[in-house]
């Protein structure tokens, strides 16, 4: 395990994120969850889907 990792969690194991850190954090998470499942399922909108063919580094 990276050391900057287990840094990490001793920072958080001192000092907890407050409620509403991790509200948010539940919430992110669940909003993430749900769209991968619409798109596994084949419910997700055509025009939400990015196009396979197009490179970030160009032609």
């Amino acid at each position: 395990m990276n050391p900057a990792w287990l840094l990490r969690m001793v920072r958080w194991a001192r000092r907890p994120p407050s409620r509403k850190r991790v509200a948010l954090m539940l919430a992110v998470a669940a909003i993430a969850l749900a769209i991968a499942g619409l798109e596994a399922a084949g419910l997700w909108p055509e025009w939400a889907t990015l196009d396979r063919g197009i490179s970030r580094r160009g032609p």
